[in-house]
């Protein structure tokens, strides 16, 4: 059900752009962020702060690529918000000495702290790639082509949380173990 709440926005926004337009697309990803962010609120009773950061930057380049008519607005999101988090994540951990992805999950997560900053290497890597592959798409490509990336891209980030999973495993396999297990 959680997967269907994430991606059910990129799809509808994909649908809308197939039958009418971006411009109807957009209005249509606007609608279903909104609609997501509630449900995810239900859900949970709180919204992280990326939830809310993706809703804002989705309604406000969505607006402007309404208001003005330009589709480069809503094609820059995604870029936008991928160069913000990696450059957070670069800065929080090696200017600030902070690792933000532990800050977040290490309640849930009990790893060494040279995975976890491994980690989030691969979290700065993997969102600067994003911008950049982004950006790519925008420029030298057709909306068309973009809208259709928009949709088969996901492969990336799903191909990144699986291979983060397999890489963090065998760490979360020596929590399973029982500590007053006898030999």
């Amino acid at each position: 059900m959680r997967i269907l709440i994430d991606f059910f926005p990129i799809l509808l926004f994909f649908g809308a752009f197939k039958l009418y337009d971006i411009y109807i697309g957009t209005g249509v990803l606007m609608a279903a962020t909104l609609v997501q962010t509630g449900l995810i609120y239900a859900m949970d009773r709180r919204l992280q702060a990326m939830h809310k950061i993706t809703l804002v930057l989705v309604l406000l380049f969505g607006t402007l690529t309404l208001v003005l008519h330009d589709d480069r607005f809503i094609k820059w999101k995604p870029t936008v918000l991928y160069a913000a988090m990696s450059i957070a994540l670069a800065v929080a951990v090696w200017v600030l000495h902070k690792n933000f992805l532990k800050m977040l999950l290490g309640s849930q997560l009990m790893l060494p702290d040279g995975i976890w900053h491994k980690l989030n290497v691969a979290w700065v890597l993997y969102t600067a790639f994003m911008a950049l592959i982004n950006a790519y798409v925008v420029l030298y490509h057709s909306t068309e082509t973009w809208v259709n990336f928009k949709l088969w891209g996901y492969a990336f980030p799903l191909a990144f949380i699986l291979a983060q999973g397999l890489y963090i495993a065998p760490h979360l396999k020596d929590q399973d173990a029982p500590k007053d297990a006898a030999p």
